[in-house]
């Protein structure tokens, strides 16, 4: 009889187990939400706030982008506008090719150094717009998941806490295998999750990789 007791106490104390771990799942992706954007997009997961998309002026304080011309008419200026928007170029490595770029600009210096920043903003701000665009969708994924593993607890509860189940020995073999499945899904959604705040930060990387490029650019018109 005290084991048997034992056995039911056990089991009900996994199954509040499941209930609160399926609980923390579906909440974590919205309590991120909330924290990072609480009056805005709420497919928004990130602690930084979200900004869709960047402006020439935020970086930049030189001479007017559209009057310097097309960037993309500009060969040698397009070359370099998309090798030191690359994050394959360390920062480093940008002076010394803005250094020989000036030296062959001859007299029209100022307005191809602004084709070239015009070009480093498309590029970067494009990369950028298209990470957060995936961080959304990456976002719905989660959540999409959260809900799913919510209702393989409430599966399981079930399953467990059914008429049928007046006894541990029961349960169902089919539980067991619900059960697996949950912890499976519980264990990807978590791994996500800390991909996540890597991925988050992105943006900001590059809205910094920006900015620098802009001061590097600027400081030699």
């Amino acid at each position: 009889m005290s084991l048997h007791i034992t056995s039911l106490r056990m089991t009900s104390l996994r199954m509040t187990s499941l209930r609160a771990l399926a609980g923390l799942a579906v909440l974590t992706l919205g309590v991120g939400s909330a924290v990072a954007q609480p009056k805005s997009d709420p497919d928004w997961p990130c602690v930084q706030r979200k900004v869709s998309t960047l402006s020439p002026g935020s970086v930049w304080t030189g001479p007017d982008l559209e009057a310097a011309g097309p960037w993309g008419d500009d060969f040698e200026a397009a070359a370099l506008a998309q090798k030191i928007a690359s994050r394959r170029t360390a920062l480093n490595e940008v002076d010394p090719l803005l250094d020989d770029f000036v030296a062959k600009a001859g007299a029209e210096k100022d307005k191809r150094l602004t084709r070239v920043f015009a070009g480093v903003f498309e590029v970067i701000n494009g990369e950028r717009n298209k990470v957060i665009s995936g961080i959304g969708r990456y976002a719905q994924g989660q959540r999409r998941m959260a809900e799913r593993i919510r209702d393989e607890a409430d599966q399981i509860s079930a399953t467990k806490d059914g008429p049928s189940a007046q006894d541990a020995r029961d349960i169902p073999k089919d539980a067991s295998e619900l059960e697996t499945k949950f912890t499976w899904d519980r264990r990807i959604f978590q791994e996500r999750s800390q991909s996540l705040t890597y991925v988050c930060e992105v943006p900001t990387l590059l809205e910094q990789r920006l900015g620098e490029i802009a001061r590097r650019i600027q400081a030699r018109l």
